[in-house]
Order: structure tokens, then C-alpha cells, then sequence
């Protein structure tokens, strides 16, 4: 299937592109934030060629593609005319609505997600010369070891203005302004300030908290510190700016906004951020070190177990990014990280597991899933292996666990721990060579885990879980469901009928009767979102069409979803692309829940004002739950008034 058209489906089964509030990738996965997810058509993603399944995890709703999702990404930007690398709308208060720990995931993944590739590229290369050093290939005096150590290290010395970019585009800064607080943090004379010999005198003597203070501001001491390759003092200093900015913008006349809001954001936040925010913040990094530290030193066997168990769990909850916050906050304090590390035979254990899948299968499309699947999870890349083949058999994904188990016990044992953030799979092994005391036990250690990770998910497997390879997806589906709120939705649809019962509905507007195909925007005129029909309407008011709830109201006003109580979820989008209005012209009437009667008023709008802006008023109304009724007919005439039948829905 070409990109192109994967794109268009994936879009219609969001709930088309005025659905999205914004769209990333990461290593498999697109990532959608979507404005209403219960219009999204889920068991239409899940059965599309092109697709591995369906994710709803931290107020995200993700479409697992595969190891081609940067490709998919990017004609997806183009198809759906995403800007601003997949932002739809900067206005978008969704965060309202999520759980504490939805916001948390969000934030976090919000400012790593983007940088993830170079992250780990850098890692790699860092990691693969301190391996040429220990192997006595190069010297720490030569010419090569100087230019790839600069090229593996400068991303991580300069981590403040790659997260200041990251954070300002998640919290709505100017992102020139989030780079430029980055770059004060790193300028050579502030981070000589932190070692050097003149000392003042010291701050909070006899306390956790005692410092020394090299300088003052205005009188005022600043506790300077390192901030290079730190991660939590420029995420929070962003944060502190975003504030900043938003005020400087509704004081300051629009005639000096473009350079006096910055201006402002800058001299304001660096000072507080050298004087308050700064020492906080890496007090706090402190702390969360020594504590998941100390928790590691109870028992690190035990730590490893259950991490290693857990780990793929909490990559399907996406609630690895808290432990993938801590690694790094681990590598900037201490210099290594015992954590994150325990994870490491968790993606040989599932490649392991899929392999004798492999083998085990007698169908083609199982082998043809698992051959690259069994490829892609040595490099670490495992969500092809989870999504396609282990979990929904769930008894391989529980297999998998328990070799992940065993080599996070392993890896506990040993003592290993990352230097660096690096690569996945095979290519991880560098991350865990101490540049300073070179190979040894652990690092053999992680060799090891590895290993035994990958055979024993190969022979659970073979012995215990050869009756569920090759289960029929209706089964499956039984046996994997869940309720749990929020969770995976990974099951494989069964083929079961149903049917709502038959019903008709009214116009919710006056005006000319168009038929859906003739519509100009392909996601309506295609009938991925279901079947309708369309009116160009000749007065600016929106009626109910049945009695019923209102499923969703877009902020702008230029769309508006209603469940009647016969069971029919509609969407009434007035006009094409008139979100891009963002509200005016548009005046809505009711709000989310809201009962209503037929022929109640729920928006209106001024059909002179959008024309006038360039838009076609043309406004589909569709059946989203078509595949609940046997047959949607158009039952209007070629004009109608509101509250004439309209849709029989059999």
C-alpha cells in the first residue's frame, strides 16, 4: 500500500484532521492527540493493511505502524497539511482533562519524543569510543578520539538548549527563547563560575543544602552549579518563561511585541532561574537520584526482577518515560544508571519468544510478521514482536516477561550500569562500558543477561506456549480483552454482527441537498467516517435532528457530534476547513453532555462571514457508527427545511 493512501485511512480513522490537536512519532508508533477520541474509528485502524494495532495510553491515542513510521510521518504531515511538525492547534487545552500521571507522560514524552533519535545516535557514538579506547584501537590524546568523543558528547554537554527548544515548543515559548535559556546555562564563563577558587562564602553551612557562593546578582548570592548535560533546571526554567511571556504579551504594545517580549522573558527568567530555580531544580535531581539509587542498593537483584518483568507493561502504558526521565537525571548527577539497565533483556526475551513463534507457525502471515519482527527486536525495536505476534496470544507476552525477569535479576547481580544514554538492542552494549575502568565483570554481565534473556524466551516458548501460536483471532480476542480504563486496546476484532435498530432522522439544517460523494473534502466524499449526506445550507442555524446527548463540541464551534437515544452517533462539520477560522462566525449553544430535544438549537453561524473568508459552507452530516446499521439512506428531497426527514438508518 503506498504511504499516500495508508495516510488518508489513518487520518479518516482518527476522525479526519480536524480531529487532531497535534501528531509526533517516535520509534514505531504515530502519536496523536486527538480533540474527541470517540470519534475515532479504532476497529477500522486495527484492520488496516499497514496497521499493527491501536494504543491508547497517556492521554495519547498512538497507531502502531512499524519500523517505517518516519516515512508514514511524514506523508501523513503532508496529506493532512499538519504544520509545525504535526501542532494543529496551539490553543488546544487538552491537558484539562488528563490525570495527573496522563499529564506527567505527556510532558515528558511531549519533550523527549522529538529528540530520540539523535539522542540515541550520539549515545552510540559515544558509547562505541569508549569501546575503541578500552580495545587500545585510539588513544584519548589522538586526533580521532577528540573528534568523535566531541561528536558523541556535544549533544549531551549542550542537553539544556535541545531540551530548551523541546520544552518551549510543549509549553508554548517562543522556541528561539527556550534555546537561548539553554544557551546562557551552558556559556563558559557561567559554568566556570561553578568551580571556581574565589568563594564569598557559604550559604546554609551545616545543611543538605550548604553551598558555596562564587558571585552574586545584584547582592544577591547565586548558588551556581554545572548545568551542562542537565535535564529537570532548563525543563522547569521553560516552564517558569511560558508564564513570563504570556504576561509580557497582553502588557506590551503590539507595535514593540516582537522584540520587547522576549527581552522581558529573558531578563526575567535567567535571573530567577540562576537564583531560584536553578538550586531547586538540581536539589531535586539530587534527591530522585539518591532515592532511586537507594532503592537499587536494597536489593538490586530484586529490582532487577521486577523491572525487567514489568518493563514491558510499562512501554505499553507509556509509563517507561518516568523511568527514562530519571536515567537521565541519574547520568547528569552521577555519571551512570542502574535502573533503566535492568530493562535490558526484556526486547532479547520477546525476540526470543517470537523467533520460536517463527518457527513454531504453520501460518504465512504469522511467519511473515515474525521473520522481521525476530530482525527488528535484536536492535531493540520490539513493538512489531508485542503488538503483532506476543501479546494478543497473551500467553507468548507472558513468557516473554518472565525471561525478562530472569535477565534483569541477572543484569542486578552483576552490578551493571549505563554510562550513557545510547542505542537499543545489540547496539546498548557500549552504553554499558565504564570509559574509566574499561571491560569488565559488568559489562560481561550485560552480555550475559542478554543471552540467557533471549534462549530462555525461546525455550518458554517452544515448551509452553506452542498451543497459542497459531489461536484464531476470535479467540484471541476473548482472551485478551480488557476494561481496564486507558489500557492498550489490542485485541483482534471478532466478527460479530451487530445492529442498531432501525431509526430516521431530521434535518439539522435548511438548504440544498448534496450527496456526500459530490463533497469536495475526500474523508467526508470517501465515507471512511461513515455514510451521510451533505447540505449547503441556506440559514445559519444547527438544529438537533433527535432527541439525544451531545458527544463532543469543538472549541471553534465549526463542529458539533450528537448520540441520539436510537443509538445513532452523528457529526454535523459545518463548512470545509473552517476550523482554520478558529471560532469566529461560529456561535455554539449548547456544551458537552447536554441533553437535547429534537429541533433544538445548537450552533449558529454566519454564513456571509465564512463565504467571505474563503470557505465553502457545504456541511456534511454523518453517521460516525454506520457499521452498527445495515444501510444509511438519503431520504430528502433535493432541498429541505429543518426537522424534514432526512437519513433512514436501517
Amino acid at each position: 500500500m503506498a504511504y499516500e493512501e495508508l495516510s488518508q485511512k489513518i487520518i479518516a480513522g482518527v476522525g479526519g484532521k480536524d480531529n487532531v490537536a497535534s501528531v509526533v512519532h517516535c520509534t514505531t508508533r504515530l502519536r496523536f492527540k486527538l480533540k474527541n477520541e470517540k470519534i475515532a474509528q479504532e476497529s477500522d485502524l486495527k484492520n488496516t493493511d499497514g496497521v499493527i494495532t491501536v494504543v491508547k495510553s497517556g492521554g495519547q491515542f498512538q497507531v502502531v505502524i512499524g519500523n517505517h513510521v518516519a516515512d508514514v510521518y511524514d506523508t501523513l504531515i503532508k496529506e493532512g497539511g499538519f504544520a509545525d511538525g504535526g501542532q494543529v492547534a496551539d490553543d488546544y487545552e487538552d491537558a484539562k482533562n488528563m490525570s495527573i500521571l496522563d499529564r506527567f507522560i505527556d510532558l515528558v514524552s511531549g519533550i523527549f519524543t522529538p529528540i530520540l533519535g539523535p539522542l540515541c545516535a550520539a549515545g552510540m557514538i559515544k558509547g562505541f569510543t569508549a569501546m575503541f579506547v578500552a580495545f587500545g584501537w585510539i588513544t584519548t590524546t589522538s586526533g580521532s578520539y577528540i573528534m568523535l568523543h566531541a561528536i558523541g558528547d556535544a549533544f549531551f554537554y549542550f542537553f539544556p538548549v535541545i531540551l530548551g527548544f523541546t520544552a518551549a515548543n510543549k509549553f508554548k515559548v517562543d522556541k528561539f527563547v527556550g534555546m537561548a535559556i539553554g544557551a546562557v546555562l551552558c556559556y563558559p564563563d557561567i559554568v566556570a563560575l561553578d568551580s571556581s577558587k574565589t568563594v564569598l562564602y557559604t550559604l546554609f553551612k551545616g545543611t543538605f543544602f550548604a553551598s558555596q557562593i562564587h558571585t552574586t546578582f545584584f547582592g544577591i548570592p547565586v548558588i551556581m552549579t554545572n548545568y551542562t548535560s542537565s535535564v529537570i533546571p532548563i525543563i522547569l526554567a521553560v516552564w517558569f518563561a511560558s508564564y513570563i511571556e504570556r504576561w509580557a504579551k497582553k502588557v506590551i504594545p503590539s507595535v514593540v511585541k516582537t522584540f520587547l517580549v522576549p527581552f522581558v522573558t529573558l531578563l526575567v527568567t535567567l535571573p530567577i532561574t540562576f537564583i531560584v530555580i536553578g538550586p531547586i531544580a538540581t536539589w531535586l535531581s539530587t534527591a530522585i537520584s539518591d532515592v532511586t539509587v537507594a532503592i537499587y542498593n536494597f536489593s538490586p537483584v530484586f529490582a532487577g526482577i521486577l523491572m525487567g518483568a514489568f518493563w514491558q507493561v510499562f512501554v505499553m502504558f507509556g509509563l517507561h518515560w518516568g523511568f527514562v526521565a530519571v536515567m537521565l537525571t541519574n547520568l547528569a548527577s552521577k555519571g551512570f544508571d542502574p535502573i533503566v539497565v535492568l530493562s535490558f533483556g526484556a526486547s532479547f526475551a520477546q525476540t526470543g519468544v517470537v523467533l520460536a513463534m517463527t518457527l513454531q507457525t504453520k501460518d504465512e502471515k504469522t511467519r511473515s510478521i515474525g521473520i522481521p519482527a525476530v530482525i527488528s527486536g535484536i536492535f531493540g525495536v520490539t513493538e512489531p514482536a508485542i503488538y503483532g505476534l506476543s501479546l494478543p496470544r497473551k500467553r507468548p507476552f507472558i513468557l516473554s516477561c518472565i525471561g525478562a525477569a530472569v535477565g534483569g535479576g541477572l543484569i542486578g547481580f552483576f552490578g551493571t550500569k549505563a554510562y550513557i544514554y545510547g542505542g537499543l538492542g545489540i547496539f546498548a552494549f557500549p552504553s554499558y562500558m565504564n570509559s574509566h575502568t574499561g571491560i569488565n565483570m559488568a559489562f560481561y554481565g550485560s552480555i550475559i543477561a542478554a543471552t540467557v534473556s533471549l534462549i530462555l524466551g525461546f525455550v518458554l516458548q517452544i515448551i509452553f506456549g506452542k498451543n497459542y501460536v497459531d489461536i484464531k483471532p476470535a479467540t484471541v480476542a476473548a482472551s485478551t480483552a480488557t476494561t481496564t480504563e486507558n489500557a492498550p486496546t489490542v485485541s483482534v476484532a471478532q466478527n460479530v454482527e451487530k445492529y442498531n435498530k432501525p431509526t430516521k432522522l431530521t434535518s439539522p439544517l435548511s438548504g440544498e441537498v448534496i450527496a456526500l460523494a459530490d463533497v469536495k473534502d475526500e474523508v467526508f466524499s470517501s465515507g471512511a467516517m461513515g455514510k451521510g449526506v451533505a447540505i449547503k445550507p441556506t440559514e445559519g442555524v444547527v438544529v438537533a435532528p433527535a432527541d439525544g446527548k451531545i458527544a463532543l463540541v469543538f472549541p471553534t464551534g465549526h463542529a458539533i457530534g450528537i448520540n441520539t437515544y436510537d443509538g445513532a452517533e452523528l457529526l454535523i462539520h459545518i463548512g470545509m476547513d473552517t476550523v482554520e477560522l478558529d471560532g469566529k462566525g461560529f456561535e455554539t449553544l449548547v456544551k458537552k453532555d447536554q441533553e437535547v430535544k429534537a429541533g433544538q438549537a445548537l450552533v449558529k453561524f454566519d454564513i456571509a462571514a465564512i463565504t467571505n473568508a474563503g470557505y465553502e459552507i457545504t456541511t456534511p452530516i454523518i453517521v460516525t457508527n454506520t457499521k452498527n446499521y445495515h444501510d444509511v439512506k438519503v431520504i430528502g428531497t433535493k432541498t429541505v427545511k429543518q426537522q424534514d426527514e432526512l437519513l433512514k438508518l436501517e
